[in-house]
């Protein structure tokens, strides 16, 4: 795992309220000059700790007014069932989350979709189709709680660069 420090740790709290702004926005909300914020950004990006930028859209505004998450058991667990499962639900676009879990399910989906009858046709057409499927329990989101894409980072005290202590 990458150590990261106070000003890492706040330029990525920074980019996730505003991926939009500019370096020198960042730095200055930050604490840094132009040029070592650039480079902090830079070397985050190359490490894979920033994986990508992009847009949040409503989904309801798009038409996307139904959620729910459908819990999936497999038939068997070998490693080729489970790969060719994980890729049918990659190339899946109502999918958009997958986790393994433990408990009842093995996978946790969550889907989107228009609404009930698109949800039946992706059930029938995609779901039941999904390589080792035996089983799904879908439950419909009647309200989104809270759906926060940001992750919760805290900034430690009196860390200098890669976690070591000034």
């Amino acid at each position: 795992m990458t150590q990261l420090d106070r000003h890492d740790v706040l330029l990525l709290a920074e980019l996730q309220r505003d991926a939009r702004q500019t370096v020198q926005q960042l730095a200055q909300a930050v604490g840094l000059s132009s040029t070592p914020c650039w480079k902090r950004v830079k070397e985050m990006e190359g490490s894979g700790i920033i994986r990508g930028y992009t847009a949040l859209v409503d989904r309801e505004m798009v038409g996307l007014t139904l959620c729910v998450l459908a819990e999936v058991n497999l038939t068997r667990h070998n490693e080729d069932d489970v790969r060719r499962f994980e890729q049918a639900v990659a190339e899946a676009p109502q999918i958009v989350s997958c986790y393994a879990t433990t408990g009842q399910a093995d996978y946790v989906l969550k889907v989107l979709v228009p609404d009930i009858k698109s949800y039946e046709s992706f059930l029938h057409e995609t779901a039941f189709k999904l390589p080792g499927v035996t089983h799904v329990r879908s439950s419909v989101v009647l309200k989104e709680v809270k759906a926060e894409t940001r992750l919760p980072l805290e900034v430690g005290e009196g860390e200098g660069r890669k976690g070591k202590k000034k």
